[in-house]
């Protein structure tokens, strides 16, 4: 999933675990260029650090989507049912949700250039042995692998860009590290369903290889070398790690296979879920009384940092729910194959490459609170559109629900996460930057989990609805089954066997209106929480001051 943009005024002292690069591993060039204010230039190696992170950072968030639209032919050619199959992604949404908080602390151990290109050498390694899996355990084995070394390439890209660019020059930075956030998860799905209907699914994770390459010579080319400091390894709060990672492990596993398994229904999600409050409690428990906690989370109490990062949960929720819900929709309901749904899906990232690069740029002029609260309705009205869809609603109906959404979403990441981390101290930045990503990751498995329930359930009531109203009595329903009986009969097909066919095709008519109303109040359900979180900006305080990194 994605990341939010946390913009911070410096990084944390280096005994602290962190999400963010720390200060001194900034070039002193750099450092120089900053603490004097009297110059805005960036070096060409500074462009190229920050180009290839940001590179980093859209394959790691891409690889998040990009096999959406293609799961199905994956889970054909490895045998796998749909249950076993979802692993395919869960076991990367997993890995990352748990690497972000830690990032921080071992690049501060292993050296940023050292850690940076290490993880994204083995995240190229285990991309390329992901198209090589031949079956199912080998290929969640290695999307395991890939979102643990993935995961790190999204936090460093924000703090290179921070520690690069002087503050007149972060706006160009955050656009940039903001375009890839958004814009990926927009275009995966496209993406991958033209490779796997073209080429074969393998290619999906192929793909990585040539920019792969690029990022690891560009980074090993421009980031500055720094001594690793093993002694940092003694100051670790290894307690608050472990009980972090199995809490946040079974968090999303109950959340992500919950509603196959019938929820508490099943013996493995109420276990895991015991193990996550018991982990999670321990964790905060430890956050609160622990000198240096891995996530200082008392920064929820603060209003905008609390408040903000709920917002973010949201925008997880709505973005992660969104992607889940069109690609399933055109899937089952219209018969779109992986090409077919991804042309669908693009129009919601391909205004963006015009948008986002303006939003920092019009910052500096508009409350950001305004802009906000712009980018949560227009978001939230893109899924009132597909809230009243009908039979025949395909791609030329979706297109104006798409663009509309285009137009909004830039206007939430980076004004959201200005406004939520103004006024957090220096020392803090790290934790907030850590608890921010990882909370709105979350907010993107709780979004599945929760329209997926929703779909089901309310896919089960429309169909039981509908069904009361179906009886032989009605003069459609008996033209419908003649109409279809007769069909058949000139097919060659017998009067026993047609006369169930035809049933069989009105059930399939009234699961399919089924579906397509559920699918109405999944879209009506995430555009209510759209527009909750845009009501609670109106309780934020607006932000002071400009978004500026510390030169010491």
């Amino acid at each position: 999933m994605p990341p939010a943009v946390v913009p911070s005024e410096a990084m944390p002292p280096a005994t602290v675990p962190s999400a963010k690069m720390p200060s001194r591993t900034v070039p002193s060039s750099y450092k120089a260029g900053l603490k004097s204010g009297h110059t805005d230039s960036v070096s060409l190696k500074g462009w190229l650090a920050v180009i290839g992170s940001a590179i980093g950072a859209f394959m790691a968030v891409l690889d998040i989507q990009i096999t959406s639209s293609s799961l199905k032919d994956i889970q054909g050619a490895l045998g796998a049912g749909l249950d076993e199959g979802s692993w395919i992604s869960t076991a990367y949404l997993i890995a990352e949700i748990v690497t972000i908080p830690m990032t921080g602390w071992l690049s501060q151990v292993f050296g940023l250039k050292r850690y940076v290109v290490v993880n994204a050498t083995l995240f190229l390694i285990f991309s390329m042995l992901c198209g090589c899996a031949t079956d199912l355990n080998g290929i969640i084995f290695f999307r395991l692998l890939q979102g643990f070394t993935g995961g790190t390439l999204i936090p460093l890209s924000f703090s290179i860009i921070l520690s690069t660019l002087p503050p007149a020059k972060q706006p160009v930075g955050l656009a940039i590290f903001s375009l890839t956030a958004v814009f990926a998860p927009s275009i995966g799905p496209a993406i991958g369903g033209y490779l796997t209907d073209t080429l074969g699914w393998q290619y999906s994770f192929y793909l990585n290889l040539i920019p792969g390459l690029f990022l690891i010579s560009v980074l090993w080319y421009a980031l500055p070398s720094a001594p690793m400091k093993l002694e940092l390894l003694k100051k670790g709060d290894y307690f608050g790690i472990v009980t972090m990672a199995v809490g946040l492990c079974c968090l999303t596993y109950a959340l992500e296979e919950g509603q196959r398994k019938d929820w508490f229904g099943s013996e493995m999600i109420t276990n895991a879920s015991i193990v996550a409050v018991i982990s999670l409690t321990l964790f905060v428990a430890r956050a609160l009384t622990a000198k240096n906690p891995i996530v200082n989370v008392k920064l929820l109490a603060r209003r905008n940092f609390g408040l903000g990062t709920f917002i973010n949960i949201v925008q997880g929720l709505a973005l992660y729910g969104t992607v889940y819900l069109l690609p399933f929709y055109l899937s089952i309901t219209q018969g779109y194959s992986a090409w077919q749904i991804g042309q669908v899906m693009i129009w919601a990232g391909l205004p963006q490459l015009i948008i986002t690069p303006l939003v920092p740029l019009l910052m500096k002029r508009f409350d950001p609170r305004w802009m906000l609260i712009y980018g949560l309705i227009m978001f939230g009205c893109s899924c009132m559109l597909n809230a009243f869809m009908s039979h025949d609603y395909a791609a030329n109906e979706l297109t104006l629900s798409m663009i509309v959404r285009a137009f909004g979403q830039p206007f939430v990441m980076v004004p959201l996460s200005a406004i939520a981390t103004n006024g957090i101290e220096k020392e803090q930045a790290g934790s907030a930057s850590g608890l921010f990503n990882m909370m709105r990751n979350l907010g993107g498995s709780i979004g599945i989990a929760v329209v997926s329930t929703v779909l089901t359930q309310r896919e089960q009531f429309h169909s039981l609805r509908l069904g009361e109203r179906i009886s032989d009595a009605d003069p459609a329903v008996r033209g419908f089954i003649t109409q279809t009986q007769g069909m058949l009969f000139h097919r060659g097909v017998g009067h026993f066997e047609a006369h169930n066919q035809a049933l069989g095709a009105l059930s399939n008519m009234v699961r399919k209106e089924a579906y397509i109303m559920a699918f109405n109040d999944c879209f009506l359900f995430v555009s209510c929480a759209l527009f909750l979180a845009a009501i609670c900006v109106f309780f934020l305080k607006r932000p002071q001051g400009t978004l500026h990194v510390a030169a010491e």
